[in-house]
């Protein structure tokens, strides 16, 4: 299915709610910053970005005025304490920003900040983009979800995200994954049947090549893979159940072709079911910050009500459950989504006991 087919039309930014702030100042997430997206808007010019094949990468560099670049360096070092330390402005003297890039392509339009230390030269990243309410979302249940903790703040005007590491979807598929072993290609279709349940359990919407991670970690003799969402601007908004399943977008392909070539039926199935009863551990881990966080769904303009009538119409398709046809919202849709993943994970625990 082509991808043009599957994402409907370009998502609005949805703001936060009264309850959804308190909600962030509850759980820490909010900070009155520094610095705003509309300020890094100012930019007074931008040269392209290539990478070491000399290949567009479609971020520009921005560069300001003077005045104004001494002000952003400021406030973007201040920034970077709060997000990877307590704030304390003791370090800003050992930090430089050596580069403000924006991205062209996409939604959120947003700016990568590249900080370096300059006692040891070791850098990192974070992003500075517009804040969403959807996106909010995505991140939290990433936070809660996944097996991935992520740091981010966010206010009425911005949100700053860290940088998650890891091999874009699209480069790894490209330039690595025929270099792997057979056992290593198995092991990333695995990760690739869980990263796609979860992706779906969780409505995380438009998964392509480029809008996740691949993690390799060196473990004795193996490498060992792991796959990360890194975009959450999709979170809950299409109608269409498929944007909620990786395996559906063309760039995807190249993976599902190893899923084919090197899983068998039961395999599949019991990855899939592993990642559901994950998941519902983790639903009852952190129950009473998802029930927080769904309330305030409900209470969240977060789709268009075509797109909602559709989606709860093709999951009802999917699972026979009658609770989806009476959604309200996408905070009801969620809330039955947990719903149906716990009640399973429940019936399959008493089985095994009894």
């Amino acid at each position: 299915m082509a991808m043009d087919k599957l994402i409907s039309k370009k998502k609005p930014f949805f703001p936060l709610t009264d309850g959804m702030i308190d909600y962030l100042k509850y759980y820490n997430r909010w900070v009155d910053s520094p610095i705003s997206y509309s300020d890094l808007l100012r930019f007074s010019g931008s040269i392209v970005v290539y990478n070491d094949k000399d290949e567009d990468t479609l971020w520009v560099r921005a560069f300001y005025t003077d005045s104004e670049r001494e002000h952003i360096d400021h406030n973007l070092k201040k920034i970077y304490t709060l997000l990877h330390s307590d704030g304390n402005e003791s370090s800003l003297p050992y930090l430089n920003v050596d580069a403000i890039d924006y991205c062209t392509f996409g939604n959120s339009k947003p700016f990568r900040i590249k900080i370096r230390n300059v006692l040891n030269d070791n850098f990192t990243y974070f992003y500075v983009k517009k804040t969403d309410a959807s996106r909010v979302c995505g991140l939290e249940f990433e936070h809660m979800l996944s097996p991935y903790n992520l740091n981010f703040f966010v206010n009425t005007e911005t949100l700053i995200e860290e940088h998650i590491a890891g091999i874009p979807g699209d480069e790894f598929i490209k330039n690595h994954l025929k270099n792997c072993s057979a056992a290593e290609q198995s092991q990333i279709a695995k990760e690739y049947v869980k990263f796609n349940e979860r992706s779906m359990i969780r409505l995380l919407g438009d998964m392509r090549a480029y809008n996740y991670v691949i993690v390799p970690t060196h473990d004795f003799d193996q490498v060992i893979y792991k796959i990360r969402a890194i975009d959450f601007d999709q979170q809950s908004f299409e109608g269409k159940l498929s944007v909620y399943r990786p395996q559906f977008f063309k760039e995807n392909f190249p993976i599902m072709e190893l899923v084919r070539k090197r899983l068998n039926h039961d395999s599949i199935v019991q990855y899939k079911i592993e990642e559901r009863s994950i998941v519902a551990k983790r639903l009852i881990s952190f129950e009473r910050r998802v029930a927080k966080l769904v309330k305030q769904m409900k209470l969240t303009p977060l789709t268009l009500p075509e797109n909602l009538e559709n989606l709860k119409q093709e999951i009802y398709n999917f699972t026979k459950d009658e609770a989806f046809r009476h959604c309200q919202n996408m905070g009801d849709v969620m809330q039955a989504a947990f719903a149906y993943v716990k009640s399973n994970y429940e019936n399959v625990s008493l089985n095994k006991l009894f």
